[in-house]
């Protein structure tokens, strides 16, 4: 990433700031996501550590207060540019909401491992503003809500809902959808397909499945009781990303003079738990579906990021199916979404196929942790070519490299400002 590329990208960021968080992408995505805001936090902490910290302050004062942080924080000005918006949600008469609208779903819980980097680039501004202090205080209860109210016996977090895996139209979710035979009709309010092309998202019938669930979630609100709910799926990234936040955790607790061994206990369970999900024919974690009791058995990135989880016992495996045909590590632009030999494989839709920027980091991470720095350089190098060529897009064509959905992505432009603040400062990759 060159001098160049580092300027283009933070005016992405200062472009999509909104005074005190950014949204993903102008025009398409016009309010604050949850999971995207940790992303971006991580980028934001080299050109402003303390932007970064209002980046999670922001999330974490629409907390909930059963601890839950919401999918979105909505801009109810701009309420038609996005649906489901604010006027969907009516968050305000739900129980235990915040005082800002938001949605009643969640995202995955990136927000421990962001927090604790963006303390680590400026600790001085962080103690001044009690930065740290404050945000363990929000984590614990959202780690609490997600072990309380998101777990069942087999000590794997629920998610119940597409998006909240943040992989929207992943074929984990297929047979689940459809032996829901319910819909939200055949009025699917669709202003994304403003900035985006048709053929690069979710389709209507998917949609239609995707408000039906979120309109029975908020109807019985939110509230995580509806026995016969539809749609309840074990995700491996998303379990992977609690594990990851639990040892984060520790060493916040660490940091702010609390237990942190519970937080470590609590990694190593969570992480025995995750073993329910691995595949040993597909060579990678798959999503259960709790209501059929039945795998998904797809290989999809969601499946790889465990390797950003410690003393994994398949990371051998997980390494061989990402230099795999499969997913063509070294060969491929980034990571593809879904292996590349299925049937299911489509390069241009979404979750279906196409490379995205956050899921390489993650890669990118779990690589050059495990000793892999040179996998992991020429992944960030990628990352940095591929953002400044395309302007920071959403999403790539695995075998192109073209890009796809929306420009000018802010997590795009923030991760790739990371690995290139990392490598070019420091002669490494992380």
């Amino acid at each position: 990433m060159s001098d160049r590329a580092l300027k283009a990208a933070t005016r992405v960021l200062a472009g999509n700031w909104r005074g005190t968080y950014t949204v993903p992408a102008a025009g398409l995505y016009p309010h604050q996501w949850s999971w995207d805001s940790a992303f971006i936090a991580i980028g934001l902490r080299h050109i402003s550590p303390t932007r970064a910290q209002q980046e999670l302050d922001a999330i974490f004062s629409a907390q909930w207060a059963d601890g839950r942080l919401p999918q979105i924080v909505f801009n109810p000005r701009l309420d038609v540019q996005y649906s489901p918006g604010a006027s969907f949600w009516q968050s305000q008469r739900i129980p235990g909401s915040p005082a800002v609208p938001t949605a009643g779903l969640i995202q995955p819980p990136n927000h421990a491992l962001a927090t604790l980097l963006v303390h680590q680039s400026d600790p001085e501004t962080s103690e001044r503003r009690r930065f740290l202090s404050r945000s363990y205080e929000a984590l614990l209860g959202w780690h609490r809500y997600l072990e309380e109210r998101r777990m069942g016996d087999s000590g794997l977090v629920h998610i119940v809902h597409p998006w909240e895996s943040g992989m929207d139209n992943s074929p984990f979710w297929d047979a689940p959808l459809a032996a829901i035979d319910a819909s939200f009709g055949s009025d699917i309010p669709r202003p994304d397909l403003k900035h985006a092309d048709a053929s690069h998202r979710p389709s209507n019938a998917e949609y239609g499945k995707y408000l039906y669930l979120a309109a029975r979630y908020r109807d019985h609100d939110c509230d995580d009781r509806d026995e016969s709910y539809p749609f309840v799926l074990e995700d491996p990234a998303v379990h992977a990303l609690l594990i990851r936040s639990e040892w984060a955790m520790a060493e916040i607790a660490e940091l702010a003079g609390a237990d942190a061994d519970g937080h470590r206990r609590r990694a190593r369970a969570l992480t025995d738990a995750l073993e329910s999900l691995w595949d040993d024919e597909l060579g990678c974690y798959v999503a259960n579906d709790v209501v059929a009791a039945e795998h998904q058995r797809f290989r999809t990135v969601s499946g790889l990021i465990p390797l950003l989880v410690p003393d994994l016992p398949h990371t051998d495996e997980l390494l061989r199916s990402l230099s795999s045909e499969h997913f063509g590590l070294g060969r491929i632009a980034l990571v593809p979404s879904h292996d590349l030999t299925a049937p299911t494989f489509d390069s241009a839709r979404y979750w279906r196929g196409p490379s995205w920027f956050n899921t390489a980091w993650l890669i990118a991470e779990a690589l050059s942790e495990r000793g892999f720095a040179d996998e992991a350089r020429a992944l960030a190098s990628q990352m940095a070519d591929l953002g400044l060529d395309h302007d920071f897009p959403e999403y790539v064509d695995p075998h192109s490299g073209e890009p796809r959905g929306t420009q000018r992505f802010s997590w795009t432009a923030a991760l790739s400002l990371d690995l290139y603040e990392r490598l070019h400062a420091k002669g490494e990759v992380l």
